[in-house]
């Protein structure tokens, strides 16, 4: 791969990136609060089941579906995934984070050189969700398919991470071994979502949609999900 696909991933999977992956916990602050995830060891926990029960199965098999799609210019495939990413989302909170992530890409891309000005038209006419607004910023990397799943997972991690410690409360200590353990995890979870064929990605996690309603009336909440 080459250098300066590498350091677009890491742009692309750094938490400074300005599409405000901080402020969402994506349902943590909700397991919190009912005592599901209220220590460090519960908390890592719950994350590596977010990682392998959700994340390995519908986002990332949908990004490197997307990936692929944006490299070909084939806009019904990219359409298609934009459209079950929106529709899978189980809650309020869960779509509106997407949609405004996505949003957020779209704008970084338009100030940057790493799509053409047809694929951002292309991702400007639907409604962007966050994955396939990444697919396109990824494929314009030229790395390879699994490198970008693995920016995103990491950049996932990191952004979980920080809700964690933010919201279990943790110490930052504690919030790098979790961070640790997530990371050996994610080359697994992307080979999953690799193997999956077209078509076969899923979107059930009954818990995360209960607690993400809880979330959306929870009294006292730092996180928007």
């Amino acid at each position: 791969m080459l250098d300066s696909s590498l350091m677009q991933l890491m742009w692309l999977a750094s938490p400074a990136l300005p599409i405000g992956g901080f402020s969402y916990s994506e349902v943590l602050e909700a397991a919190v609060d009912s005592g599901h995830a209220s220590t460090e060891t519960q908390a890592c926990a719950w994350l590596q089941d977010q990682l392998h029960l959700s994340l390995a199965r519908s986002d990332l098999p949908v990004i490197a579906q997307a990936v692929a799609a944006w490299r070909t210019a084939d806009s019904a495939a990219i359409a298609s995934l934009n459209a079950w990413i929106l529709q899978t989302r189980e809650s309020h909170e869960l779509r509106a984070q997407t949609e405004q992530m996505g949003r957020s890409l779209l704008e970084w891309l338009r100030n940057h050189t790493t799509a053409s000005a047809h694929d951002i038209a292309l991702l400007a006419a639907m409604d962007p969700s966050y994955p396939v607004a990444f697919a396109l910023a990824a494929a314009s990397t030229e790395a390879p398919v699994r490198a970008c799943l693995l920016a995103y997972a990491f950049g996932w991690s990191e952004n979980m991470t920080q809700a964690a410690i933010k919201s279990v409360p943790l110490g930052q200590s504690a919030g790098q071994r979790i961070l640790s353990a997530l990371a050996a995890c994610i080359p697994a979870a992307v080979d999953h979502a690799l193997a999956l064929p077209p078509g076969a990605q899923q979107a059930f996690s009954p818990m995360l949609a209960i607690l993400s309603a809880q979330h959306e009336v929870q009294y006292s909440r730092l996180f928007r999900s």
